[in-house]
């Protein structure tokens, strides 16, 4: 049986969760990425929550997903998205993502982007499987655009 999950705001008690959370999401690319801790392992959950929009996944009382987005006068961006290693293949990640296309839309933006980083091939795959298109790269990071 599918585990009940929902999407709320995240609220400043949920930034221990949602740090935790986001640790195990990115810590399976540790070795991959040579040891080197991606930026958001070294994030302060608590600043992001009260600064940006900030969203957490939630299944029996335990944060197993996050969203932070960015809105500026040009463009909406989703900052950070990941999902708890044990809940990922649930498509509770592609649900994020309607999530957060929907906001954007809500909002006024036709387009929403994200940048991931190069090594992380299975979240390029995933992006363009969802209709994410590549708009350029640098050395550790791939920009994708989606039309909304």
């Amino acid at each position: 049986m599918k585990p009940v999950w929902t999407i709320r705001k995240a609220i400043p008690a949920d930034s221990e969760g949602l740090k935790k959370c986001m640790e195990l999401a990115y810590s399976s690319y540790q070795e991959r990425m040579g040891g080197v801790r991606l930026p958001p392992m070294e994030v302060d959950y608590l600043s992001e929550i009260k600064n940006y929009p900030s969203w957490v996944v939630e299944s029996e009382n335990s944060i197993v997903g996050g969203l932070i987005m960015l809105f500026d006068k040009y463009q909406a961006s989703i900052a950070n998205i990941a999902i708890n290693p044990m809940f990922q293949g649930q498509g509770i990640g592609g649900e994020l993502i309607k999530f957060a296309q929907s906001k954007a839309r809500q909002m006024g933006y036709s387009e929403l982007h994200l940048a991931t980083h190069v090594l992380l091939v299975e979240n390029i795959s995933l992006y363009r499987h969802l209709g994410w298109q590549e708009t350029s790269r640098d050395e550790s990071r791939v920009f994708m655009l989606k039309h909304l």
